[in-house]
């Protein structure tokens, strides 16, 4: 079973909720849904690894994954071999 399948966002109605304008109701309405989400931080891994620019994925706004991914690149690249 894909991990797509456990996540609480998979019963929403509308796919546009997850591509919210940044600071609005909706992008918070949206956030909430993934608190709770058993499956976040592989959505988050995901987004992460296709460079995904838009929408809310593993609870993250474009911005925070962007933020997110130097802070993982930069935690790799000073990790001792």
């Amino acid at each position: 079973m894909s991990w797509m399948n456990l996540a609480a966002c998979g019963g929403t109605a509308d796919p546009e909720q997850w591509f919210p304008l940044p600071g609005t109701i909706a992008e918070i309405d949206a956030r909430a849904i993934c608190a709770g989400c058993p499956v976040r931080d592989r959505c988050l891994d995901e987004a992460l690894e296709a460079g995904l620019d838009f929408g809310i994925w593993g609870g993250m706004n474009p911005a925070e994954r962007r933020a997110e991914s130097t802070r993982r690149a930069m935690a790799w690249a000073v990790t001792p071999l």
